[in-house]
């Protein structure tokens, strides 16, 4: 998952990083609010982990910012070394989803984001996926559409599995390229951009993901990309 930590204690957002990192995420990290609302007005991420005391703006002001601006309800996470009754109240009920104290315990955060995100996302079934006619074999990497497999490369089948698990929300050219490729900063990002855009169109066209047949890939405009489900397939995973 894609994770930004905002910290304005180099150490403290240092342990984040690495713990994050230690569990499998790429974590980007800030030392300012403003900095952290710049980036999300562009980029996309999966969990948001704040503190509260920041050098321009509150923990709790940047839970209200996202909460008011940003369409996809990102799972937010408080790290701070406020304890009193009335801090937690007051960052829930800002719109974060969880609150824990300082010192940093790295079991203890691990654990927590891993709970945040196994509520906020999808907790993938070990074996298959369906969404109405699709069907997403994990073991052996295996898309079948009605039934009938088809032929797609390991980049192919990462990104239609991903588009189909994050439907309806809107995902960052870098989102994709550290999710499916595995690249925070690619060399070349011309050539892996092109790249991306060609795996997109040859998901869209093999998959049939057109409008008139229920389903949309669009491009957002110096964005990324957001896939919608507009016909009547339900949503299971088996």
């Amino acid at each position: 998952m894609r994770v930004a930590a905002l910290d304005d204690d180099v150490d403290q957002l240092d342990l984040v990083r690495c713990t994050l990192q230690s569990i499998g995420h790429d974590c980007h990290v800030f030392s300012e609010g403003a900095a952290l609302r710049r980036e999300l007005q562009r980029e996309t991420f999966d969990l948001l982990v704040l503190d509260w005391h920041l050098p321009d703006i509150t923990g709790p002001d940047i839970v209200r910012w996202v909460r008011a601006n940003l369409q996809a309800r990102i799972p937010i996470l408080f790290v701070t070394n406020r304890h009193e009754e009335r801090d937690v109240v007051e960052g829930l009920s800002a719109g974060a989803d969880d609150f824990m104290v300082k010192p940093v315990r790295v079991g203890e955060l691990a654990a927590r984001v891993r709970a945040l995100l196994r509520r906020a996302y999808m907790d993938p079934a070990p074996e298959e996926q369906v969404w109405g006619r699709y069907r997403f074999v994990i073991a052996s990497r295996q898309l079948e559409i009605e039934g009938k497999p088809v032929a797609l490369t390991q980049k192919e089948f990462d990104l239609a599995l991903f588009l189909f698990r994050n439907a309806g929300r809107l995902i960052s050219r870098k989102h994709l390229l550290e999710t499916i490729w595995g690249v925070a900063n690619p060399p070349g990002t011309e050539l892996m951009s092109r790249s991306l855009d060609t795996h997109i169109s040859r998901v869209r066209t093999v998959l049939g993901l057109r409008p008139e047949s229920g389903y949309r890939l669009a491009s957002i405009y110096g964005q990324g990309y957001r896939f919608e489900v507009l016909g009547s397939d339900e949503n299971h995973v088996a």
